[in-house]
């Protein structure tokens, strides 16, 4: 079984445990959508949104020494975006209208954030993500981990420096 299809119906189940749950978003901390229930957005550019958030998320945690990111709550004239770390490579979004218990969606939220990523580190073949339909073997090498990121804590990237010198006057 494909890892879409688990984690649409991790996100399913999600729908029917938090009332006033509008949608619901997994994606590749790059921005590729696994996969949606969201009928009411653009999947792609929800997915673009919430990996751009989170770069911009995790600097002002490190700028205002608050420690590691955990998740990011956006609250809009008509509801609720949130978004929780669903292990290193995933991040799940959730799209609830105004009157959510927002205690209850940060529980299941969170839940579906750890199990999402159960469901995506299992799922390890060529190509990751999208196309990761068969479980991981011991024939793939495992990425290494940084011992000293927290587990479930999304990486940070860095902007590359030039490997070439700009030409003088041009």
């Amino acid at each position: 079984m494909a890892v879409e299809t688990d984690v649409l119906d991790e996100l399913r189940r999600l729908r029917s445990r938090v009332p006033r749950l509008a949608g619901s978003l997994a994606a590749t901390v790059d921005g590729l959508v696994l996969a949606h229930d969201v009928p009411d957005a653009e999947p792609e550019g929800l997915a673009a949104l919430t990996a751009a958030s989170l770069g911009v998320a995790h600097r002002m945690t490190d700028a205002a020494a608050r420690g590691e990111f955990r998740e990011l709550l956006v609250r809009g004239s008509q509801g609720y975006v949130a978004t929780y770390a669903a292990g290193a490579t995933a991040v799940l979004t959730l799209l609830a209208d105004d009157r959510v218990n927002v205690g209850r969606l940060h529980l299941e939220g969170r839940r579906s954030g750890a199990r999402i990523a159960e469901l995506v580190n299992t799922h390890v073949g060529p190509g990751g993500g999208r196309h990761a339909d068969r479980l991981a073997t011991g024939d793939h090498p495992t990425p290494a981990q940084d011992p000293d990121r927290p587990v479930g804590t999304l990486p940070v990237r860095t902007p590359q420096r030039p490997t070439h010198r700009p030409r003088p006057g041009g």
